[in-house]
């Protein structure tokens, strides 16, 4: 089909046309927008869910979500402008037109977790027993919101003409995020220009499925409380070290070339196993302590 908005070609999945949002009273509400509120109500109802089946009190996490939205937001702007300074640099009122784009996971991941370990601070609550049970929403939540970026032709990969390769119309992306392989791949129907890349919004929305699916299962056979939240810190950091290494809107360490996030998941990921299995195997001298007193 021809004039497709996006096109999977090798799947044959073709749709004619996909705006970016919808228009009430003059007024554009972006369906990234939508998407990302959905992601926020659907993670809280799995964490909450997750509390009941715990045996825990839901409406801590309700209580706790107001603030931790709060500063996720502002910690995922804050996160994009660091690394983005150069574009702000020079207007810093721009740093507050959070319309304008220009805002990264895993900026609003640490701004939730250093909410979620104040909250729990003033509380008097288990962070640790906290974290595996929001992360949980948190994780669904990332698996929703990444399908925003496929609404908004954003944070796609690089050109790729395997299975899963996805076009889109050069008119309806950021041009500079287009490298010279994509233009020198760029198919021309009809008068319009299309680029094929690789659909890194799908990669992660399915391995991080993926991931949640262990982390639920998991949860009825920790053997400490954190297992789970360091369940997705090795996760989530294997997947996005792989994806973040495709994409072409990397945030990059000055002028390394450095991607920082590609950086920040490989060094998650590793300090989550070496965690990991250092609290199980403290699990394991704590058991046979606590056996060798009972005999």
């Amino acid at each position: 089909m021809n004039d497709a908005d996006i096109a999977f070609p090798h799947l044959g999945i073709y749709i004619p046309s996909l705006p970016k949002g919808i228009n009430i009273g003059g007024f554009t509400i972006a369906y990234y927008g939508i998407i990302i509120a959905s992601a926020m109500v659907a993670g809280l109802m799995l964490a909450r869910w997750q509390a009941k089946r715990s045996g825990q009190n839901p409406e801590i996490y309700m209580d706790y979500i107001i603030f931790g939205i709060i500063f996720s937001i502002i910690g995922a702007r804050l996160y994009y402008v660091v690394f983005q300074w150069k574009d702000y640099k020079d207007n810093l009122l721009q740093i507050f037109n959070i319309r304008g784009g220009g805002m990264a996971i895993y900026g609003s991941v640490i701004g939730a977790v250093l909410t979620a370990i104040v909250y729990c601070r003033k509380k008097k609550y288990k962070f640790s027993l906290f974290a595996d049970t929001a992360v949980l929403g948190l994780i669904l939540g990332q698996i929703i919101g990444r399908y925003g970026n496929f609404m908004n032709r954003e944070a796609f990969g690089g050109y790729t003409d395997s299975l899963f390769a996805m076009r889109l119309k050069t008119s309806q992306v950021s041009l500079s995020n287009v490298t010279e392989e994509m233009w020198d791949h760029a198919v021309v129907q009809n008068g319009v220009s299309y680029i094929q890349v690789h659909p890194t919004f799908l990669y992660e929305s399915v391995w991080n499925l993926c991931v949640l699916i262990l982390m639920v299962w998991r949860s009825k056979h920790k053997k400490f409380d954190g297992e789970i939240f360091l369940m997705y810190l090795v996760g989530y950091g294997i997947g996005r070290t792989w994806i973040e290494g495709l994409r072409t809107d990397q945030l990059q360490i000055g002028s390394t070339g450095i991607a920082v996030s590609q950086v920040l998941s490989a060094l998650l990921a590793v300090g989550g196993i070496g965690y990991w299995i250092y609290r199980l195997m403290k699990e394991r001298e704590d058991k046979k302590v606590r056996r060798d007193i009972q005999e």
